[in-house]
């Protein structure tokens, strides 16, 4: 097996500032292991090299990199050093793509279609879509990937006549891309956001085990004329992905 290499690190510190310097470390730290500068398996090196080309001590240096010990972010081990894991993503609650959230952040993003047929629409999905019940729906199940390890298991379902979807062009690039290359023109949408246990079934497709915490959204995408065009149910890994949002006073 080869070797972890180390990481090259570029980071300075503001004496000025009152944040305290191992937080200032800290925050650096993740915000290259969230954009993928620092990628998983990659070695932070020696505790007192690295203190000594940041001008900083020992204890402040350790002190950093425990905090992201503690988050999850890295690892230490025995005889190789401290590494970097895989990261949470945290997206933010607005009508995006996983794929384009991921792709910015720096995720190497890749999609698995597990499905991809027309079938008749359910009452939920007819509901969610404003259709007849049985109506003839396109329904997409999907894996998307970040550096080769499972993050989400999507379900979109679509009106079966909307746009033709080719299973190699969706294991290339986002649904919504696709929507938008094909002139729809995504105005809004409704979400839910929640939380549940894995079944042994999605343990296996995400790589948890049975009984995880998961992440679920549900959501009905407008164009807009208003039209429904898109209703969506998906499952995340709580272990690797979060929402995140911002909250206004209201005057």
């Amino acid at each position: 097996m080869p070797k972890p290499e180390s990481a090259s690190l570029d980071f300075a510190v503001d004496r000025s500032s009152p944040v305290p310097l191992y937080y200032q470390l800290a925050q650096q730290l993740e915000s290259a292991i969230e954009h993928g500068r620092l990628a998983p398996g990659s070695l932070l090196g020696n505790e007192i090299e690295l203190a000594g080309r940041l001008g900083l001590s020992r204890p402040t240096v350790r002190q950093a990199i425990q905090s992201l010990v503690d988050k999850g972010l890295l690892v230490r081990r025995r005889g190789i050093g401290t590494q970097v894991v895989h990261s949470q993503v945290k997206r933010p609650l607005e009508l995006s793509s996983l794929y384009d959230d991921l792709q910015a952040a720096g995720q190497s993003p890749a999609t698995r279609v597990l499905r991809n047929e027309t079938e008749p629409a359910s009452a939920e999905v007819a509901a969610a879509l404003g259709i007849a019940e049985g109506s003839e729906v396109q329904v997409i199940e999907r894996l998307r990937l970040t550096h080769g390890e499972p993050m989400a298991y999507l379900c979109n379902y679509l009106p079966a006549e909307l746009l033709d979807l080719d299973s190699a062009r969706l294991e290339e690039t986002g649904l919504y891309r696709l929507m938008r290359g094909a002139g729809i023109t995504l105005h809004s949408a409704r979400q839910a956001v929640g939380a549940r246990t894995a079944t042994a079934e999605e343990g296996e497709q995400l790589m948890e085990p049975e009984g995880a915490a998961l992440l679920t959204m549900q959501r009905t995408t407008y164009d807009d004329t208003g039209r429904a065009v898109e209703y969506g149910t998906h499952i995340y890994r709580a272990s690797r992905y979060a929402f995140e949002f911002q909250l206004l006073v209201r005057p």
